[in-house]
C-alpha cells in the first residue's frame, strides 16, 4: 500500500478529555455571566433551556447522524432572552455566543492532556505524509483545545463535524477531508477510537483503518472489524510499516 495522508480522529484517539456536562457548576457560571448582560436565570434554568434548543437544533435536521451547533446555540439562547427584554446590540450577539460556549467547556472540563507518545509520532508522521483530522465536534472547542495540547499545526484540514451539522460515521466528513487533500481512498489511512464512528466510517469509503483501543470510544459494532488495532498510541509505527509492506 502506497501512503500518502494519514487521518486521525481526536478525543479519544489523540487528546485524552474528560468532560461533565451534569456538573452544576456549568450552570451556575452560566447563569452569573448571564446577570452581567441583565439576564437573571437560575442555574437548572439556563440548563433546561441549553438542552431545549439544543434538542430543537437535533430534531429539525433531516440528516441521518445530525449534530449540533454550540455558538448558534447560544445565540438562540440570547435572542429568546433579549426579546423579552428589549434589544440586543449586534457587536454584543457577535462575541457573546462564543464566549459563553468556551465558558460551557472550560468549566465542564477535568481532564485535558495527550495520550503518552502522540506528539512524538505526530512528528514522526508529519514529515512523511499529509496530516489531516475529523472529529465529532465543535469548533468553539476542538480547535483551541488542539492548540493546548500543542497538536493544532500538525493537520490540514481539520473537519470538525459542528461546522456541518452532520456526525460521523457520515461518509461526507471523510469525503470532505479527502478532497482537501486531494488523495485516493486507496492511499489513506484513517485512525479512531470507536468501531462505529470511527472504523465503520471510513471503511464506506474504501479507507483502511487502525482502531485505537483507548479508554473511550465504542469497542464493537456488529459486522465492523479494523484492518489494525493499536493499544498505545506509540504502536502507530509498527501499524505504518505493516500497511506499507502490504
Amino acid at each position: 500500500m502506497i501512503i500518502k495522508a494519514i487521518l486521525f480522529d481526536i478525543n479519544g484517539t489523540l487528546i485524552d478529555i474528560n468532560t461533565d456536562e451534569a456538573n452544576e457548576e456549568i450552570y451556575r457560571g452560566i447563569s452569573h455571566i448571564l446577570t452581567y448582560q441583565g439576564i437573571f436565570m437560575h442555574r437548572w434554568e439556563v440548563r433546561d433551556e441549553y438542552y431545549r434548543i439544543m434538542d430543537i437544533q437535533l430534531k429539525s435536521s433531516q440528516e441521518k447522524y445530525p449534530e449540533f451547533n454550540v455558538v448558534e446555540l447560544f445565540r438562540e439562547f440570547l435572542k429568546r432572552r433579549f426579546y423579552a427584554l428589549g434589544s440586543i446590540s449586534s457587536d454584543k450577539l457577535e462575541w457573546l455566543p462564543l464566549f459563553l460556549a468556551e465558558a460551557y467547556r472550560g468549566i465542564s472540563r477535568n481532564r485535558l492532556q495527550l495520550y503518552p507518545g502522540v506528539l512524538d509520532v505526530l512528528t514522526d508522521l508529519h514529515h512523511r505524509y499529509k496530516l489531516a483530522a475529523i472529529s465529532d465536534a465543535q469548533s468553539a472547542w476542538c480547535l483551541p483545545e488542539m492548540r493546548a495540547v500543542g497538536i493544532d499545526g500538525y493537520f490540514n484540514p481539520i473537519i470538525v463535524s459542528g461546522d456541518f451539522g452532520y456526525r460521523k460515521p457520515d461518509p461526507r466528513l471523510f469525503m470532505a477531508a479527502l478532497t482537501a487533500l486531494s488523495v485516493a481512498p486507496e492511499n489513506i489511512l484513517f485512525v479512531g477510537n470507536d468501531m462505529f464512528r470511527d472504523v465503520y466510517g471510513a471503511r464506506q469509503l474504501g479507507i483502511k483503518t487502525v482502531f485505537f483501543s483507548s479508554n473511550q470510544g465504542r469497542k464493537q459494532a456488529e459486522g465492523v472489524k479494523p484492518d489494525y488495532i493499536i493499544y498505545q498510541f506509540p504502536e502507530m509505527r509498527q501499524a505504518v510499516d505493516f500497511f506499507e509492506r502490504q
